[in-house]
């Protein structure tokens, strides 16, 4: 990982920084909601579940991306804070 790559940026590259991974973050989210959904509908009407499962697992691993995300918000709002 860099070192620390925010202390050379600006303050307004910070926040369209912080902004574009907030809008990033809402659309992930939505995404994973719409997917878990669909595969638990499916898991719950459907006879044959083997394609809903795959979507459940795959909806849970992307799921993983988020604490990243969150954390690296956190990164750049302490970096703006210290500012």
């Amino acid at each position: 990982m860099k070192d620390d790559g925010f202390k050379n940026k600006t303050t307004g590259q910070l926040k369209a920084s912080l902004r574009a991974i907030k809008m990033i973050t809402i659309a992930l989210i939505s995404v994973i909601t719409l997917l878990l959904s669909m595969a638990i509908y499916g898991m719950v009407t459907k006879e044959d579940t083997g394609t809903s499962v795959a979507l459940f697992v795959v909806g849970i691993s992307c799921g993983g991306i988020l604490p990243l995300q969150f954390m690296l918000m956190k990164r750049i709002k302490s970096e703006l804070a210290s500012r």
